[in-house]
Protein backbone atom coordinates (compact mmCIF):
# COMPACT_ATOMS: atom_id res chain seq x y z
CA UNK A 1 0.00 0.00 0.00
CA UNK A 2 1.18 3.42 -0.61
CA UNK A 3 0.82 5.66 2.55
CA UNK A 4 2.73 8.53 1.32
CA UNK A 5 -1.12 10.28 1.31
CA UNK A 6 -2.71 8.31 3.84
CA UNK A 7 -5.50 9.90 5.51
CA UNK A 8 -6.78 9.90 8.93
CA UNK A 9 -9.65 8.40 7.79
CA UNK A 10 -8.18 5.86 5.51
CA UNK A 11 -5.66 5.01 8.38
CA UNK A 12 -9.10 4.55 11.07
CA UNK A 13 -11.08 2.10 8.17
CA UNK A 14 -7.51 0.11 8.37
CA UNK A 15 -7.87 -0.53 12.36
CA UNK A 16 -9.43 -3.32 14.93
CA UNK A 17 -10.02 -0.67 18.10
CA UNK A 18 -9.13 -3.58 20.82
CA UNK A 19 -9.93 -3.76 24.33
CA UNK A 20 -9.29 -7.26 25.38
CA UNK A 21 -7.91 -6.98 28.75
CA UNK A 22 -9.39 -9.31 31.53
CA UNK A 23 -10.47 -6.64 33.42
CA UNK A 24 -12.25 -4.41 31.03
CA UNK A 25 -15.27 -2.76 32.69
CA UNK A 26 -18.81 -1.74 30.56
CA UNK A 27 -17.76 1.36 31.17
CA UNK A 28 -14.42 0.60 28.82
CA UNK A 29 -16.43 -1.26 26.29
CA UNK A 30 -19.13 1.56 26.31
CA UNK A 31 -16.07 4.16 25.17
CA UNK A 32 -14.42 1.91 22.57
CA UNK A 33 -17.67 1.70 20.76
CA UNK A 34 -18.05 5.43 21.15
CA UNK A 35 -14.51 5.69 19.94
CA UNK A 36 -15.00 3.43 17.55
CA UNK A 37 -17.84 4.99 15.57
CA UNK A 38 -16.72 8.35 16.15
CA UNK A 39 -13.53 7.35 14.12
CA UNK A 40 -14.87 5.41 11.89
CA UNK A 41 -12.60 2.20 12.33
CA UNK A 42 -13.14 -0.98 10.93
CA UNK A 43 -14.39 -3.10 13.97
CA UNK A 44 -13.95 -3.35 17.83
CA UNK A 45 -11.81 -6.28 18.67
CA UNK A 46 -13.57 -7.72 21.51
CA UNK A 47 -13.41 -11.29 24.02
CA UNK A 48 -16.66 -12.61 22.66
CA UNK A 49 -18.79 -12.14 26.25
CA UNK A 50 -19.44 -8.43 25.68
CA UNK A 51 -19.91 -8.54 21.83
CA UNK A 52 -24.15 -8.44 22.54
CA UNK A 53 -23.20 -5.75 24.46
CA UNK A 54 -21.33 -3.83 21.49
CA UNK A 55 -23.51 -4.93 18.67
CA UNK A 56 -26.19 -3.12 20.33
CA UNK A 57 -24.21 -0.05 20.78
CA UNK A 58 -22.59 0.05 17.34
CA UNK A 59 -25.55 -0.63 15.24
CA UNK A 60 -26.02 1.09 12.26
CA UNK A 61 -22.68 2.90 12.66
CA UNK A 62 -21.13 1.00 10.08
CA UNK A 63 -18.06 0.00 12.60
CA UNK A 64 -18.64 -4.18 12.78
CA UNK A 65 -18.06 -6.33 16.26
CA UNK A 66 -15.07 -8.58 16.38
CA UNK A 67 -14.94 -11.51 18.82
CA UNK A 68 -11.51 -13.07 19.52
CA UNK A 69 -11.81 -17.33 19.61
CA UNK A 70 -10.09 -20.14 21.41
CA UNK A 71 -8.44 -16.65 22.74
CA UNK A 72 -5.74 -16.27 23.80
CA UNK A 73 -3.89 -19.85 23.82
CA UNK A 74 -5.96 -21.83 21.08
CA UNK A 75 -5.95 -24.70 23.41
CA UNK A 76 -9.81 -25.91 22.69
CA UNK A 77 -11.19 -28.45 20.30
CA UNK A 78 -12.62 -27.91 17.07
CA UNK A 79 -15.91 -28.55 18.19
CA UNK A 80 -15.40 -25.73 21.21
CA UNK A 81 -14.53 -22.98 18.67
CA UNK A 82 -16.85 -23.98 15.87
CA UNK A 83 -19.11 -23.46 18.64
CA UNK A 84 -18.03 -20.46 20.31
CA UNK A 85 -17.58 -19.13 16.69
CA UNK A 86 -21.39 -19.79 16.03
CA UNK A 87 -22.53 -18.31 19.52
CA UNK A 88 -20.83 -15.04 18.63
CA UNK A 89 -21.86 -14.61 15.29
CA UNK A 90 -25.58 -15.07 16.86
CA UNK A 91 -24.82 -12.67 19.52
CA UNK A 92 -23.99 -9.89 16.66
CA UNK A 93 -20.01 -10.50 15.87
CA UNK A 94 -19.16 -9.62 12.09
CA UNK A 95 -15.73 -10.52 12.18
CA UNK A 96 -14.26 -13.60 13.98
CA UNK A 97 -10.73 -13.99 14.81
CA UNK A 98 -9.63 -17.52 16.04
CA UNK A 99 -6.24 -18.59 17.74
CA UNK A 100 -4.81 -22.08 15.67
CA UNK A 101 -4.11 -25.22 17.54
CA UNK A 102 0.06 -24.58 18.41
CA UNK A 103 0.42 -28.06 19.59
CA UNK A 104 -0.97 -30.08 16.72
CA UNK A 105 1.01 -27.72 14.37
CA UNK A 106 4.09 -28.34 16.18
CA UNK A 107 3.77 -31.74 15.97
CA UNK A 108 3.70 -31.10 12.02
CA UNK A 109 -0.23 -32.41 11.97
CA UNK A 110 -1.17 -30.18 9.23
CA UNK A 111 -4.34 -32.27 8.80
CA UNK A 112 -5.68 -31.33 12.24
CA UNK A 113 -4.39 -27.47 11.03
CA UNK A 114 -6.48 -27.63 7.90
CA UNK A 115 -9.58 -28.86 9.46
CA UNK A 116 -9.81 -26.69 11.78
CA UNK A 117 -9.53 -23.67 9.15
CA UNK A 118 -11.41 -25.47 7.38
CA UNK A 119 -14.56 -26.06 9.20
CA UNK A 120 -13.95 -22.33 11.03
CA UNK A 121 -13.88 -20.99 7.70
CA UNK A 122 -17.04 -22.87 7.00
CA UNK A 123 -18.84 -21.34 9.40
CA UNK A 124 -17.93 -17.60 8.68
CA UNK A 125 -19.04 -17.91 5.13
CA UNK A 126 -22.00 -19.64 5.98
CA UNK A 127 -22.37 -16.47 7.72
CA UNK A 128 -21.45 -13.43 5.63
CA UNK A 129 -19.03 -12.91 8.46
CA UNK A 130 -14.97 -12.44 8.35
CA UNK A 131 -12.85 -15.07 9.41
CA UNK A 132 -9.05 -14.32 10.21
CA UNK A 133 -6.47 -17.08 11.28
CA UNK A 134 -4.44 -15.95 14.53
CA UNK A 135 -0.46 -17.76 13.60
CA UNK A 136 0.81 -16.37 17.24
CA UNK A 137 4.07 -16.03 15.15
CA UNK A 138 6.48 -15.59 18.80
CA UNK A 139 6.04 -19.72 19.38
CA UNK A 140 6.71 -21.22 15.74
CA UNK A 141 9.79 -21.38 13.69
CA UNK A 142 9.92 -20.08 9.96
CA UNK A 143 8.98 -23.03 9.01
CA UNK A 144 6.13 -23.85 10.75
CA UNK A 145 4.61 -20.55 10.08
CA UNK A 146 5.27 -20.88 6.17
CA UNK A 147 3.33 -24.76 6.94
CA UNK A 148 0.55 -23.07 8.39
CA UNK A 149 0.54 -20.36 5.85
CA UNK A 150 0.65 -22.94 3.56
CA UNK A 151 -2.55 -24.15 4.68
CA UNK A 152 -4.04 -20.16 4.57
CA UNK A 153 -3.11 -20.22 0.99
CA UNK A 154 -5.17 -23.65 0.40
CA UNK A 155 -8.35 -22.77 2.76
CA UNK A 156 -8.29 -19.02 2.03
CA UNK A 157 -9.69 -17.43 4.89
CA UNK A 158 -10.22 -13.72 4.81
CA UNK A 159 -6.95 -13.03 6.38
CA UNK A 160 -3.94 -14.55 8.56
CA UNK A 161 -2.72 -12.77 12.20
CA UNK A 162 0.48 -12.36 13.17
CA UNK A 163 -0.15 -12.30 16.91
CA UNK A 164 -3.07 -12.43 19.80
CA UNK A 165 -0.89 -9.61 21.81
CA UNK A 166 -0.41 -11.68 24.54
CA UNK A 167 2.06 -13.80 23.68
CA UNK A 168 6.18 -13.17 24.17
CA UNK A 169 6.55 -11.28 21.11
CA UNK A 170 3.67 -9.51 18.63
CA UNK A 171 3.82 -8.60 15.12
CA UNK A 172 7.09 -8.28 13.54
CA UNK A 173 7.84 -6.61 9.35
CA UNK A 174 9.58 -10.26 9.08
CA UNK A 175 6.92 -12.29 9.88
CA UNK A 176 4.77 -10.03 7.59
CA UNK A 177 6.91 -10.33 4.60
CA UNK A 178 7.74 -14.57 5.15
CA UNK A 179 3.34 -15.09 5.11
CA UNK A 180 2.74 -12.80 2.63
CA UNK A 181 5.60 -14.54 0.18
CA UNK A 182 4.04 -17.88 1.12
CA UNK A 183 0.00 -16.94 0.64
CA UNK A 184 0.48 -13.45 -2.31
CA UNK A 185 -2.59 -12.21 -3.20
CA UNK A 186 -5.06 -14.95 -2.17
CA UNK A 187 -4.96 -14.05 1.56
CA UNK A 188 -5.01 -10.53 3.60
CA UNK A 189 -2.49 -10.09 6.69
CA UNK A 190 -3.58 -8.36 9.96
CA UNK A 191 -0.43 -7.21 12.07
CA UNK A 192 -1.31 -7.15 15.82
CA UNK A 193 0.45 -6.74 18.98
CA UNK A 194 2.47 -3.78 19.83
CA UNK A 195 1.87 -1.62 16.71
CA UNK A 196 1.87 1.40 19.02
CA UNK A 197 3.77 4.17 16.94
CA UNK A 198 2.44 6.01 13.49
CA UNK A 199 5.53 4.99 11.96
CA UNK A 200 5.06 1.42 12.89
CA UNK A 201 2.13 0.96 11.70
CA UNK A 202 2.91 2.67 8.24
CA UNK A 203 5.80 0.09 7.53
CA UNK A 204 3.05 -2.54 8.22
CA UNK A 205 0.77 -0.94 5.57
CA UNK A 206 3.51 -0.77 3.44
CA UNK A 207 4.53 -4.30 3.44
CA UNK A 208 1.47 -5.59 2.10
CA UNK A 209 -0.75 -5.40 5.99
CA UNK A 210 -4.63 -4.18 5.22
CA UNK A 211 -5.87 -4.72 8.50
CA UNK A 212 -3.84 -3.12 12.03
CA UNK A 213 -5.06 -4.79 15.54
CA UNK A 214 -4.04 -2.15 18.16
CA UNK A 215 -5.20 -0.37 21.49
CA UNK A 216 -3.29 2.34 20.26
CA UNK A 217 -5.87 3.83 17.37
CA UNK A 218 -6.42 7.33 18.86
CA UNK A 219 -2.83 8.01 19.10
CA UNK A 220 -2.26 6.80 15.85
CA UNK A 221 -4.86 8.98 14.17
CA UNK A 222 -3.77 11.97 16.35
CA UNK A 223 0.30 11.48 14.81
CA UNK A 224 -1.47 10.99 11.52
CA UNK A 225 -3.33 14.52 11.88
CA UNK A 226 -0.57 16.23 13.68
CA UNK A 227 1.67 15.53 10.62
CA UNK A 228 -0.66 17.11 8.31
Amino acid sequence: MDTANITPQDLAGLIDHTLLKPDATKAQFEQLCREAAENTFAMVAINPYPVKMCAELLQDTGVKVGAAIGFPLGQTTIEDKVAETLVAIGNGAGEIDYVINITELKAGNLAYITDEMQRITDACREHGVTIKVIFENCYLTDDEKRAVAGVAATVRPDFIKTSTGFGTGGATLADVRLMREVVGDAVQIKASGGVRTLDAALEYLAAGVTRIGTSSGLSLLAELRARS
